[in-house]
């Protein structure tokens, strides 16, 4: 286990070295001055040329890019454009709020999904099989701020079950912090449950056709115990491979949701920044995210780890 967790992060340095270098090159071919985007449409070519010259964007890429690598080596993200303050000081304050949704979504999602996988794949071909499968396949094309947005007007707008601006520090009210995280995290669960629900029927089904299962029943174990103990421990695998598929979809997906609920999270910063051509913040904005990917993927590679000995590294 310590050998797959040791070769897990040795392999995330060259990736998030790669992807830093990607998204500089990125931001660097990028048409337009960010100092123009933050001085607004009064600047002129002067004032430009200034700001330009003091933020740095003036000097030559290579320059550019050995003092980038050296403050990323030392923790350093650079300050912000726009505001002028740390980016690691930005993201700090708003990655609560995106945890707190990201986590949200994900009990929803893993929650449905595996009561819609268990059902269907339980007993294929049935009536209830088809059923869950009808409704992954349509909570799978509806986009997730389309969902958002039809569950505020219902919900927030009409009925005025839950507020409309969602968030609420847990530490200032822990009450209003759960109940606004309840239709965002319903809007970000859904599509992620369809994704879990497929991987689960499919797994369940195969599972509880296999040979061992007929010498369960021949030994008289009971069909609750048969699927719970035996079946959806062996399906587990798969599905928690979806899962991590799930997680990394979310990741992208709560950018959206954030915007629709007003939630102070970093999806909306990054996409805040882009407008502004904030590339400081933007490519902090990547590598958290691309961090937070590998985090979650090694987490499920320990998991596999502990469920099935034979995926350990030898």
């Amino acid at each position: 286990m310590v050998k797959l967790i040791l070769s897990r992060l040795v392999l995330a340095v060259p990736q998030l070295i790669l992807l830093s270098l990607f998204v500089f090159l990125l931001t660097y071919l990028v048409p337009g001055s960010p100092a123009a985007a933050v001085l607004g449409a009064s600047a002129t070519p002067e004032s430009i040329a200034r700001l330009e010259a003091q933020l740095g964007l003036d000097r030559p890429f290579f320059e550019r890019l050995g003092e980038y690598y050296a403050g990323l080596f030392q923790g350093d993200f650079g300050n912000s454009f726009s505001s002028g303050r740390p980016v690691a000081e930005l993201f700090a304050e708003r990655i609560p709020a995106t945890m707190s949704l990201m986590i949200g979504g994900l009990i929803v999602a893993v929650v449905l999904g595996l009561v819609l996988g268990l059902v269907g794949g339980t007993k294929p071909g049935s009536i209830r099989d088809r059923i869950a499968t009808a409704v992954t396949s349509v909570t799978m094309s509806v986009p997730e701020f389309w969902i958002g947005i039809v569950l505020m007007l219902v919900f927030a707008v009409q009925l005025r079950l839950v507020p409309v601006i969602a968030y609420v520090p847990i530490g200032a009210d822990p009450a209003a912090w759960a109940r606004g995280l309840i239709l965002p995290s319903i809007a970000l669960g859904i599509a992620g449950a369809a994704l879990i629900a497929r991987q689960t029927r499919t797994a369940m089904a195969e599972t509880l056709s296999a040979r061992y299962v007929n010498t369960l029943v021949a030994a008289g174990v009971s069909r609750p115990r048969m699927i719970f103990h035996y079946g959806f421990k062996n399906a587990l695998v798969p599905i928690l491979a979806s899962t991590g598929i799930t997680v990394s979809i979310m990741l992208g997906a709560s950018f959206a949701i954030e915007k629709v609920f007003a939630f102070p999270g970093i999806g909306s910063l990054i996409i805040r920044s882009v407008t502004a051509k904030d590339f400081a913040v933007i490519q902090g904005g990547v590598l958290l995210v691309a961090t937070m990917v590998i985090i979650v993927n090694l987490i499920l590679d320990i998991s596999y780890g502990l469920i099935d000995p034979k995926s350990r590294p030898q």
